[in-house]
């Protein structure tokens, strides 16, 4: 085998609390990860030489990438020259709390496990993953999951969204870096995974409970989040709410008859859209 072809997914937060700040300069948190459809594409050929190619110039720009630090991870961990071609078909947008680059980095570990048998195991994936970032071991996982400290930590959840859903990107990049130094964290006061398990598809409920800390600060940083925000419960959504540190916003709608025309108004302002629906 000299090529593998994977699909690199993305995911959304369906809630986010920041509940302490660690020894290590990280911070404890609770989030449900929940995957999409929406994905990437990359393609691992054998080659003589490393590179890297993308239809996205931000990253083409970029002299290291979480692709290029995955594969030279798995080469310091191998001890193996790892000579291959990368393509990247970027869609997930970049920097929007959607976890493209976490993703791309640990199917990437698996993409390059495989096409080269290095025959490292997916514990010993996920421990490289986490050197990575926070959350490049939960694209190893199976979602949905619940999960604690960094957000390595995870439990799987019965969860499935049985309504269509509709992630939305302004293009505005935010740093997760800038994001957390604005954070100040605090004890949520509620159980997370107990109003998922006990409210499954209860969005009046999630609505009444379920925050996302980043969502204040960010939106008080780009007053156009918070119109977006307003925008999408003004159109009939049944619960709104952004993902990671933003700065995309997804909503969730039991009647989708009004999903056309907020998209099509969104599109028209130049944002992204995706629309997720139940399998």
């Amino acid at each position: 085998m000299r090529e593998i072809t994977l699909k690199s997914f993305a995911k959304i937060n369906i809630g986010l609390n920041i509940v302490s700040k660690r020894d290590d300069g990280y911070h404890n948190l609770e989030t449900i990860f929940y995957p999409l459809q929406l994905h990437d594409k990359i393609t691992f050929r054998k080659a003589d030489e490393l590179s890297f190619h993308s239809n996205s110039e931000f990253l083409n720009s970029e002299k290291e990438n979480l692709i290029l630090k995955a594969i030279k991870s798995l080469e310091e961990y191998s001890g193996k020259k790892i000579l291959v071609d990368v393509k990247l078909e970027k869609k997930i947008p970049i920097g929007a709390g959607l976890g493209g680059g976490s993703s791309n980095a640990a199917f990437t570990l698996i993409g390059i496990n495989e096409l080269f048998e290095l025959k490292i195991s997916k514990e010993e994936l996920s421990e490289i993953a986490l050197r990575l970032g926070s959350d490049v071991p939960l694209f190893l996982f199976d979602l949905p999951a619940y999960a604690e400290s960094r957000g390595e930590k995870l439990t799987k959840i019965n969860l499935k969204i049985n309504d269509k859903i509709l992630v939305v990107n302004p293009g505005i990049h935010i740093s997760t870096k800038w994001a957390f130094s604005k954070i100040q964290p605090k004890k949520s006061e509620y159980n997370l995974k107990e109003i998922i398990k006990r409210h499954p598809n209860d969005y009046e409920m999630w609505g009444k409970f379920i925050r996302n800390d980043f969502e204040e600060i960010v939106t008080s940083f780009y007053p156009e989040l918070a119109e977006l925000k307003k925008l999408l419960i003004e159109s009939g959504a049944d619960f709104s709410i952004m993902t990671g540190s933003g700065s995309t916003f997804f909503a969730i709608y039991k009647n989708d008859s009004s999903i056309k025309q907020i998209e099509d108004k969104l599109k028209n302002k130049g944002y992204f859209t995706y629309v997720e629906s139940p399998n």
